[in-house]
């Protein structure tokens, strides 16, 4: 499920997948993917991958429409799902086994730096949705996952928050070898979801090697250190 028909049509034609054009932050969008979903069969898994950055700028000189566009796409589409499927997810136990929901959120939400409060803030908030769930489904046969990657090179990401300006977005990852891929992350989806169904990952945090934390950044080739 994704905004764009055009790009999941291509996705159903390469892999096969049964693709809903759907925006996480309309109701009326999440209403209908419910409804498909009741028609279409058992809901063993949601996994929330709805976000986005938008601005690098401090607190005090920040766009409010900026943060609110974070909030509605990190935050209120990851309550909106996952209060719309929960019950179609307890429907597919009924009978026994167990049901997911993962979140994948970012690093940013369990670090602030500057220039990223707002999508820090948001990140947390989406991450809080992941834990406070967890809280409240206790007892249920529901595991709640949080994935939460590090610096990962995409298409739009960077770009996207730097308001389609590409060189700036290549500055991002120059001389960064080898940032994450979305393949990685979806490596990782895989692994958490098919492991025992007693088994839970809270938190899975997943960075390239050359990011030893938020604000440590190896930029060119890794190397061995040399002996004194």
């Amino acid at each position: 499920m994704a905004r764009r028909a055009d790009r999941l049509e291509r996705l159903e034609a390469e892999t096969g997948a049964v693709a809903f054009a759907a925006d996480l932050t309309v109701d009326a969008d999440v209403e209908a993917l419910t409804e498909w979903l009741e028609d279409s069969g058992p809901v063993h898994s949601l996994v929330h991958v709805a976000g986005g950055a938008r601005g690098t700028d401090r607190v005090e000189d920040s766009l409010v429409d900026d943060w609110q566009w974070m909030f509605e796409v990190n935050v209120l589409s990851a309550q909106r799902v996952a209060a719309a499927l929960l019950p179609l997810l307890r429907s597919s136990i009924a009978s026994g086994g167990h049901a997911d929901l993962l979140f994948v959120t970012s690093t940013a939400a369990q670090t602030a730096y500057a220039g990223g409060v707002g999508y820090n803030a948001a990140k947390a908030g989406e991450a809080m949705v992941a834990h406070g769930l967890r809280l409240e489904l206790n007892g249920e046969p529901i595991r709640v996952i949080e994935v939460a990657p590090g610096m990962v090179r995409t298409d739009e990401f960077a770009l996207n928050r730097l308001g389609g300006d590409r060189s700036a977005a290549d500055a991002v990852y120059a001389g960064v070898e080898a940032p994450l891929t979305a393949e990685d992350v979806a490596d990782v989806i895989v692994y958490a979801l098919g492991l025992p169904g007693h088994v839970n990952l809270d938190v899975i945090t997943m960075r390239p090697v050359a990011q030893s934390a938020q604000h440590l950044l190896a930029r060119g080739p890794l190397h061995p250190r040399r002996p004194d």
